[in-house]
C-alpha cells in the first residue's frame, strides 16, 4: 500500500525509540498488531475480502484496542486496512442469517467491535486507505480521528439491501447534520475523501502513498502531549453517547431483517443483480 520510500522513512523516524521502548508485532484474530514507540498500528488484514468484517477482523480489533489499553507504552492507535483497494467493506453478508434472535445477538457483537474506538482510553487515528462502506464506515467515524487517502470512499449503503445502517444511524446526525444524514443513510451513496472533509467527517485528504507517514507523524504530535490530560479530553467529548438511542438501533434492526425487502435485497447482492423490492 506505501512505497518503500515512506517505508524507510517512517523506519528512521522510529529507529531511536528501539533501545528505550519495547516493540512488538503479532496477529490478533485477522488483525495485525504492531507497536512502534508510544504508537500501535492495527491492520485489518484480509484484503481479498476487503478487509470485511469477519468473525477474524472483529475479534482482532477488539483484542487489539484491549492490549493498547492496557499496555502503557502505547499513547496513540493507527486503524488502517492491508491493501489499496479497501479499509474495511463492512459487514460480510454471505454469512447472514435471518433468525430475529440470531440478527439482534449478531447487532450486539457488531456495535460492540464499532463502538471499540470510542470506549478505548487512548485516541485513535482512522488511516482510510480506500473503501469505508457500511460497518467499515461506522468504524472510522467512531475513532476520534479520519485521515484519508486520496482514494477513499464513504458510504452507508444498507438501505440498498433493504436495511439501515446500526451505530451511524445513531451518530451521523450529530457529525454532518441530519439533512445530511439523512441524504447518506436513505439513498446510500457514496462520497468522496474531500467531500468527507468538507462535512468536517475527515481530519485531512493526503496522496495515498503518504497516508500512513501522515498518520503516523499526527500521532507522534498527540503522544508527545500529556497523557492523562489527552485521555480527559477524549473522554469528555465522547461523553453521552450511544445511550438509548443505540438500544433502539438495536432492538428495531431485527424487524427490518424479517421483512422480504431485505432478504430480496441480501439475495440481489449476492446473486450480483438488481434487487425488485416490493414495498
Amino acid at each position: 500500500m506505501h512505497s518503500s520510500r515512506n517505508a524507510n522513512r517512517i523506519s528512521a523516524r522510529f529507529a531511536k525509540d528501539t533501545d528505550s521502548v519495547r516493540e512488538t508485532a503479532m496477529r490478533l484474530g485477522s488483525v495485525n498488531y504492531e507497536t512502534k514507540g508510544k504508537i500501535a498500528i492495527l491492520t485489518l488484514d484480509e484484503p481479498g475480502k476487503l478487509n470485511a468484517l469477519s468473525t477474524g477482523i472483529r475479534e482482532g480489533i477488539l483484542d487489539g484496542l484491549k492490549k493498547v489499553d492496557e499496555d502503557d507504552n502505547v499513547r496513540v492507535t493507527i486503524i488502517t486496512g492491508n491493501g489499496d483497494k479497501a479499509f474495511c467493506a463492512g459487514a460480510d453478508i454471505s454469512g447472514f442469517n435471518f433468525d430475529p434472535d440470531k440478527v439482534r445477538k449478531f447487532m450486539i457483537e457488531a456495535l460492540a467491535v464499532l463502538a471499540a474506538p470510542e470506549n478505548c482510553r487512548k485516541p485513535i487515528i482512522s488511516a482510510v486507505n480506500g473503501i469505508a462502506f457500511g460497518g467499515g464506515f461506522e468504524l472510522a467515524i467512531a475513532s476520534d480521528f479520519i485521515i484519508a487517502s486520496d482514494r477513499a470512499r464513504f458510504a452507508v449503503p444498507e438501505i440498498k439491501l433493504g436495511l439501515l445502517p446500526g451505530f451511524a444511524i445513531v451518530r451521523l446526525h450529530d457529525m454532518i447534520g441530519r439533512a445530511k444524514a439523512k441524504e447518506m443513510s436513505i439513498l446510500g451513496d457514496p462520497i468522496s475523501g474531500e467531500e468527507a472533509y468538507r462535512l468536517g467527517l475527515v481530519l485531512r485528504v493526503v496522496p495515498h502513498g503518504d497516508l500512513l507517514t501522515a498518520a503516523l507523524e499526527f500521532a507522534e504530535r498527540i503522544a508527545s502531549k500529556p497523557r492523562l490530560a489527552v485521555q480527559m479530553a477524549k473522554s469528555f467529548y465522547n461523553r453521552g453517547l450511544g445511550g438509548d438511542e443505540m438500544r433502539h438501533a438495536i432492538d428495531g434492526f431485527p424487524l427490518l431483517f424479517m421483512h422480504r425487502d431485505a432478504q430480496e435485497g441480501i439475495a440481489a447482492f449476492l446473486e450480483k443483480r438488481e434487487p425488485k423490492f416490493e414495498s
